[in-house]
Formats: structure tokens, sequence, C-alpha cells
């Protein structure tokens, strides 16, 4: 059984910054590809990162709304991925979920993606 938790989300006025985790139970992060959405009530889920490793090489995929001011990351000893937020904006506003998808692949839809954590709101004031 997959399980992810998410943490780090919080308030922060615009132009700071947060980093969020993600940390895996039950399966290694290595296998998968990991992705971060977000979601405002009444609107769809929206894709923001994916970090994925196919050999020895690692692909890095942002939404262009936030290409130049997030990072996504991994940790392989602490089975942990991240998401540090910088320049934040009102409109980043939502709760951030991570997935994790079996397929090897540029995944941006939320049905790609077979595991998801219980999400962390993050709150940017103007």
């Amino acid at each position: 059984q997959v399980q992810l938790v998410e943490s780090g989300g919080g308030l922060v006025q615009a132009g700071g910054s947060l980093r969020l985790s993600c940390a895996a139970s039950g399966r290694t992060f290595s296998s998968y590809a990991v992705g971060w959405f977000r979601q405002v009530p009444g609107t769809e889920r929206e894709f923001v990162a994916q970090y994925m490793r196919s050999g020895f090489t690692t692909y890095l995929y942002y939404a262009d709304s936030v290409k130049g001011r997030f990072t996504i990351s991994r940790d392989n000893a602490k089975n942990t991925v991240y998401l540090q937020m910088n320049s934040l904006k009102p409109e980043d506003t939502a709760v951030y979920y991570c997935a994790l998808g079996t397929n090897t692949r540029r995944m941006t839809r939320p049905e790609d993606y077979d595991y998801w954590g219980q999400g962390t709101q993050v709150t940017v004031s103007s």
C-alpha cells in the first residue's frame, strides 16, 4: 500500500517562499514518476511539476505558470520529493497535492497518476 504525505504548506506573503515535502511509504520514488498538482475549490486540478528518472537521466517538467519560480527535487535517502516555491504570488494559492505515476513519460493530467496524497494548503497574501 502506497501512502503519500505532504507537508510544508502555510500562509506566506507575496514574494515569499515555501518548500513542500512529499514523503512516501510502501514504495520508493525511484520506481515512479512524481508529480505536484494544485487545486482551487471549484476548479480542476492543475499540473505544477513532474520529476522523472529514466536510467541515468532526470527529467523535470513545469507548468508555464511556475517555470523559473518553482523547483522540484528528490532525496532518495529520505524517499521524499520537494517542491521549492519562490517568488510566490496570490494566484499560487491552492491545495497542493503530490502524486505517483508508474509510467515513464511526461504526464500532466491527474488521470496519469496512480497514487495521491491528502494535500497541503498554500495561501499567498497580497
